[in-house]
């Protein structure tokens, strides 16, 4: 589980094609001073396992299914990545509950800078805008943020200029495709009210 805080702004330094798999090596001093094998880090928002770790650079094996559900199969040697490790239990949770399950990718549609923030506009994918609510939380490429506003199939983002600096965001233009998870809660109360769970049914607890 993550909480969707960037901890540092990594570099894919290779891309190994594998069958139906593909092996991912970043640089990431940060995120690896403390990773061994098997430790989970999360790459843009995807939750991805250490194989190897050594000299500051993780190395991580991507299967197909995620590649192609997310945009780690647009990477290339030199693109940078938003980096965190898994939070430890006795962390603050600065952000939200992260998973690192990309739930799809969106397209940045706009970028409107301002004095003091910069407002940011990426298109929802078909089937996840019932989960996305104005003031509440998303994980775009592995950044907690909240929305500040809402369409039938966009939403915006309001950065500071820390957010900017520090993550892909600021890196990023028109066109520029990005991991999106949705709140796992919105989706575990959709789920109980599909199954019509409540009080006084089968399925309920006092």
């Amino acid at each position: 589980m993550f909480t969707g805080i960037v901890e540092e702004l990594g570099e894919v330094v290779a891309i190994e094609p594998l069958p139906d798999a593909s092996r991912l090596t970043v640089r990431g001093p940060v995120v690896t001073a403390d990773a061994g094998h098997g430790d989970s880090i999360a790459v843009n928002g995807v939750c991805l396992t250490v194989v190897d770790n050594t000299g500051g650079t993780f190395t991580a094996d991507v299967m197909a299914e995620t590649l192609r559900r997310s945009s780690l199969g647009s990477l290339e040697v030199g693109s940078p990545v938003n980096l965190e490790r898994a939070v430890r239990v006795s962390d603050r949770l600065g952000g939200h509950v992260v998973q690192g399950h990309v739930d799809g990718t969106g397209v940045l549609l706009q970028v409107s800078p301002d004095e003091h923030w910069t407002v940011v506009r990426l298109s929802l994918p078909e089937g996840l805008g019932r989960y996305v609510v104005e003031k509440g939380s998303i994980t775009v490429d592995g950044i907690s943020l909240t929305v500040s506003a809402l369409g039938g199939d966009w939403f915006e983002v309001s950065l500071i200029p820390t957010t900017l600096g520090l993550t892909t965001l600021g890196r990023k233009g028109p066109g520029d495709a990005v991991n999106l998870e949705v709140d796992i809660l919105a989706k575990h109360v959709e789920k109980l009210l599909q199954a019509g769970v409540g009080p006084g049914s089968p399925g309920a607890t006092s």
